[in-house]
């Protein structure tokens, strides 16, 4: 039982460090460059892969992976849809929400309807000038690294 509760504090330390350690080198990135961010920066379509493990109380960790498309409109709304695995059960998903993005280039989205037992809320931050996004779902008893690169999706206009 020690032991268990020792790999649960050194986990959540871990994704407190990522999560403090990743926002102040986008604000350093962005006041450099003398850039802003705002919701229309991640306008468009981003295929988006999650890695990591979801802690049930008084269970073991069990895996999760996924892929999703999550489509930003520019104006703080989100649409995604998508697949994945928890523990080797299959399973699809698609929802919608809303999002934020503050000048530094980081952000928070949460959708409409959590999924059942979470809340579904996430910080980002945008990286390589828009094209990228890297996650951190804010949940309680998971553990789950999310990276969503830019990609074209039907009907986006090709330059």
């Amino acid at each position: 039982m020690k032991h268990n509760a020792i790999g649960k504090t050194f986990a959540i330390g871990a994704v407190v460090a990522l999560a403090l350690g990743l926002a102040p080198s986008v604000r350093a990135e962005a006041k450099i460059e003398g850039k802003t961010c705002s919701a229309a920066t991640i306008k468009g379509a981003f295929a988006r892969r999650d890695t990591g493990f979801v802690i049930a109380p008084n269970a073991a960790g069990m895996f999760l992976a996924g892929v999703s498309l999550m489509t930003f409109d520019g104006n703080g709304a989100y649409t995604s849809v998508g697949f994945g695995s928890l523990n080797g059960n299959q399973m699809q998903s698609s929802g919608k929400g809303t999002y934020t993005v503050n000048p530094d280039c980081t952000g928070h989205y949460e959708p409409e309807v959590a999924p059942p037992g979470r809340t579904g809320q996430a910080f980002f931050v945008i990286v390589d000038d828009g094209n990228g996004l890297e996650i951190l779902p804010l949940d309680q008893g998971a553990s789950i690294n999310c990276v969503a690169r830019r990609t074209p999706a039907a009907g986006d206009a090709k330059d």
